[in-house]
Formats: C-alpha cells, sequence, structure tokens
C-alpha cells in the first residue's frame, strides 16, 4: 500500500528529474542550410534596410548571426560601438567608411571588415547610392550574457 510519503517522495524524485532534464537539453542548433535572398524579409529602417538571415546556436557557437544591412547615402547603421562579439562584414555594394583602430578608412564592393571583440567601431555611407553590406558576428562559448540570446 502506497503512503503519503512514498507519493511525496515520488513526486519529488519525478520534479527533480525533469528539472535536470530540461536543465540540461540543447536548444536546437542551426543545421546545414540555405537562404535565398528573395525569400528573406526586408525591414525598412530609419537609415534603409535590413534583412536578418538567421540568429542561432551552432554545433560550436552560443550564436552566430548573419544579417545584410542597406544604407541610404550620409546615413550610419549606429553611432560608434562596441561588443564582445566578433563580426565580420562584406561590403556588395556602395562605398563605406569603417571606422577601424580609431582611424576612418574608405572600403567598396568585396572588401572585408573584421572587427574584434570589444573594439570601437562604426559603418557610414559615404558614397552617393544606398550601400549594401554582409554582417556575420558570432559568439564563441561562454562569451554570451545570460538572457542574451536572441
Amino acid at each position: 500500500m502506497l503512503t503519503k510519503r512514498d507519493i511525496t517522495v515520488a513526486v519529488v524524485t519525478a520534479g527533480l528529474t525533469l528539472t535536470f532534464v530540461f536543465a540540461n537539453s540543447r536548444i536546437d542548433s542551426l543545421d546545414s542550410s540555405i537562404f535565398d535572398w528573395n525569400d528573406i524579409a526586408v525591414k525598412e529602417t530609419k537609415t534603409g534596410s535590413v534583412r536578418t538571415f538567421f540568429r542561432s546556436r551552432t554545433a560550436t557557437l552560443d550564436e552566430l548571426e548573419c544579417h545584410v544591412t542597406t544604407l541610404n547615402p550620409n546615413e550610419s547603421s549606429h553611432p560608434p560601438h562596441k561588443h564582445q562579439e566578433e563580426e565580420i562584414i562584406i561590403i556588395k555594394e556602395g562605398t563605406l567608411e569603417a571606422l577601424v583602430n580609431g582611424t576612418m578608412k574608405r572600403v567598396g564592393p568585396g572588401s572585408v571588415v573584421f572587427q574584434a571583440s570589444n573594439q570601437m567601431h562604426s559603418i557610414r555611407n559615404v558614397g552617393t547610392i544606398r550601400a549594401t553590406y554582409h554582417v556575420f558576428s558570432w559568439h564563441s562559448p561562454g562569451t554570451m550574457k545570460s538572457g542574451t540570446a536572441k
């Protein structure tokens, strides 16, 4: 015959087991994928537009993110800032000025900009046409502050 104590122990054990399973379960990670330019929604911004391709955990990273920004002439995506994750920016079209190591440098189509962790950086369209660039950023394991995954 089951006693009240037996039922309490069983419920507590089941609760702790479920807590452990959920706390240690892996969040789905990004698998090999294709992201067609024409299938990605365009979000208009006050400075141009952005297409977010993905922002997800991978097998080796806490987060990998890719978006494409298009800036109108004489616009910046944001003021100079820094963050823990590193970024690679690949210019698709237009002429940009990038803040790298305290210096503004002009770059055009095909150029690549690497922004190191915790370094001040910014980017501005200095051309007469819209400028488009791809941004790849990542959080290595253990570098994300808790609650910042998006």
